[in-house]
């Protein structure tokens, strides 16, 4: 069932059940009000006729006469004793209350009672009779001109639900058109960009700020989303495929080479193969990088602890220092301890430092301490070639390399500060850069102390 039906279903019965309940309870109360006022009246007029009755029967002889003097126009009047046969006068409409059996009743009684399937008012009150002894004055009164208002009132009831009923589904369709249109724009949109292969986005109009228009604003921030990364994933594929385009096209050279003139030259089948394992593990690093980038966040399986960042940053110095025969000068003595992930930690510190050997002949500095009670820094400065200003916002862009020639030959594919950037973030480190061209680089990382 679609969205539009259902809220039309849901409605329309909500609606009914509301009117029916409604009117449900104004007919209970209007009732009761009625017979209570109906009961109220018999009391009234029957201790009104018990009052004369006692007054006049002394002074008349049959109380048949009597009672035919207060009897009411659609009832009837009885004088019943404890003992004797009672003594009944009706009205000419209400003849059958003779066949109603009588009870005598010690003390005052009011009642709806229902005979013949009529519906009476009764009221027994007792009184002193004559002779002394205590007797039964019962008024019994029809109440069918209640009865036929309260049909009236059913009908009218009734009627007034199915009329109401037009309105309800009027309004209950005009409720569903105006809920579902922004769905429906939506659902058409998502047509257009399924049909199309095209980003759409919806045309929100008006001012107002409920649940509908956030939607359509959410769905529009969701493709612009889409498509930025539909974009980035473009631009990745194209820098991907062009940066594996090389070491391709050097090991497809080689080996030709080594197919025409390798058996006849070992010179040259030497230099083949060093070229061919060299481009081959360049495409590996790179596609382990790539890997790196693919990752979210919450698949790094960050390990945090407590760490000293002397001696952390010092190890992992000592280690590049003998892999690559670079002097690297630590400063700064003030014990510092960190909470993050020691490997983590460790491979960003490989990244820059490596990024400052290739771009640089000097001495590394490393520089570590605090900026306030809450942040330490590490700080890797080069003498190298430096990064333009104009470059800098770009530099932790994938595949993004300042000097193209100079990297290229030092076996640099573009992704290693944009691996650094994604596990940076992973592990809750600020990175800043610094450069100044023909001077060098500075590379800042901020860590939150234990």
């Amino acid at each position: 069932m679609r969205l539009r039906n259902k809220i039309n279903l849901y409605t329309a019965v909500l609606f009914s059940c509301l009117l029916i309940v409604m009117n449900v309870s104004i007919y209970l109360v209007f009732s009761k009000m009625m017979i209570s006022n109906e009961i109220e009246r018999s009391k009234s007029e029957a201790a009104m006729v018990a009052k004369n009755v006692s007054r006049d029967v002394t002074n008349i002889a049959d109380p048949g006469n009597l009672l035919r003097a207060y009897v009411p126009v659609d009832g009837m009047l009885q004088i019943v004793f404890e003992q004797d046969k009672p003594t009944t006068v009706t009205s000419q409409t209400e003849q059958d209350l003779r066949g109603r059996k009588a009870t005598f009743y010690p003390g005052e009684k009011s009642d709806l009672i229902t005979f013949q399937k009529k519906q009476y008012v009764f009221t027994s009150n007792p009184i002193i009779w004559k002779n002394g002894s205590i007797v039964n004055l019962q008024f019994t009164r029809s109440i069918e001109r209640t009865e036929e208002m309260l049909a009236i009132l059913r009908v009218v009831l009734l009627a007034v639900t199915f009329i109401a009923m037009i309105p309800v589904l009027v309004s209950t369709s005009l409720l569903s058109n105006l809920i579902t249109r922004p769905i429906r724009s939506m659902i058409d949109t998502m047509k257009d960009i399924q049909n199309s292969g095209q980003f759409k986005r919806l045309n929100l109009k008006g001012k107002s700020k409920d649940e509908l228009v956030e939607m359509g604003n959410t769905f529009n921030h969701m493709i612009d989303l889409l498509e930025a990364n539909f974009e980035k994933q473009e631009q990745f594929v194209s820098n991907a495929s062009h940066e594996l385009k090389t070491p391709l096209t050097i090991i497809e050279s080689y080996a030709d080479l080594l197919k025409r003139r390798g058996k006849k030259q070992p010179d040259l089948f030497d230099e083949s193969i060093e070229a061919i394992h060299s481009e081959a593990v360049r495409m590996r690093d790179m596609t382990e990088q790539l890997l790196l980038l693919a990752k979210h966040q919450a698949q790094w399986n960050i390990k945090l602890e407590n760490l000293n960042l002397n001696d952390l940053v010092s190890e992992s110095a000592k280690v590049f220092q003998n892999a690559y025969q670079r002097q690297i000068d630590i400063h700064g003595k003030e014990q510092i301890n960190v909470t993050t992930d020691q490997q983590k930690l460790k491979q960003l510190l490989f990244i820059f430092l490596d990024n400052a050997r290739k771009y640089s002949d000097d001495e590394i500095a490393v520089y570590i301490g605090r900026t306030s009670e809450k942040d330490a820094y590490i700080r890797i400065e080069d003498r190298g070639i430096g990064i333009p200003k104009q470059d800098l916002p770009k530099v932790f862009d994938r595949f993004y390399r300042v000097d193209k020639a100079r990297s290229r030959k030092q076996g640099g594919s573009g992704l290693g500060l944009s691996v650094a950037n994604e596990i940076a973030k992973a592990i809750n480190i600020r990175l800043e850069m610094d450069s100044l061209e023909g001077r060098g680089t500075t590379a800042t990382l901020f860590l939150p102390l234990s």
